[in-house]
């Protein structure tokens, strides 16, 4: 579930991308945007790339401007994945940055965003951050959660969901292909406690709501669609 798409198209990782800041939080390093004054908060969580990824801190900011505080933790301590590194392939790394280990660094995140005085926190997972975001949405530690392209989800996992799910699938994965999407759906329709929605955007492949070009307008534009789905859920429950 983490084959060569997962790796495709690495961004030019920039550590000062965006307008906010990083700064400690739950114990990780963390990517700040939004006033810290919100109630409300919005945790995007990165594919294998990481929270240096100038196209993630850009959507950092589109939520924040919506009147979100954003928080994009740094679940890798600095050790992203490195696609040059031929020593050190997706499968050698992830026994060092597994979904599990980042769902359990999640919840000093959240606990530290509460002492804050936030009170209702969405999360949005990219890839490989769908898992740990269908895990808090199993422990009903977020409001209301969203998929885009996730890695590593399973139709065990969204039984399991309790919290509203939107997911954001691509027609050109093979990690969560739409016929997986498909299922997934069903199972959601089937549990009418949990409001949740499902689109499989034509054309389009994995990791592309945040691994696109930016001097791609159809690429751009396609991105940038996802990303007001993903808000207009967020709006709708985080509140």
């Amino acid at each position: 579930m983490s084959g060569p798409q997962c790796c495709e198209n690495p961004p030019a990782l920039n550590p000062v991308s965006g307008s906010g800041h990083v700064e400690k939080l739950g114990g990780l390093d963390a990517y700040l945007s939004g006033c810290p004054d919100s109630k409300l908060c919005v945790i995007l969580i990165s594919d294998v790339f990481g929270y240096e990824a100038p196209n993630l801190r850009a959507l950092a900011d589109k939520v924040a401007a919506y009147g979100f505080y954003v928080v994009v933790p740094d679940y890798f301590y600095g050790d992203p994945f490195d696609s040059s590194n031929k020593d050190r392939p997706i499968s050698v790394w992830l026994k060092d940055h597994g979904p599990e280990k980042g769902f359990e660094d999640t919840n000093p995140v959240i606990e530290a965003l509460k002492n804050k005085g936030i009170t209702a926190i969405g999360a949005a997972g990219m890839c490989w951050g769908g898992k740990v975001v269908v895990e808090l949405s199993k422990e009903e530690l977020v409001e209301a959660v969203v998929l885009l392209h996730p890695s590593f989800v399973t139709v065990d996992d969204i039984k399991g969901v309790k919290v509203p799910i939107a997911i954001l699938g691509a027609e050109i994965d093979q990690t969560s292909p739409p016929s997986l999407l498909k299922q997934f759906e069903k199972i959601l329709a089937s549990k009418p406690e949990v409001n949740s929605y499902v689109k499989i955007y034509p054309k389009v492949a994995h990791g592309w709501t945040v691994r696109y070009k930016t001097d791609d307008p159809v690429a751009v534009k396609t991105a940038e669609e996802a990303h007001q789905e993903m808000l207009d859920w967020f709006v709708t429950y985080v509140k």
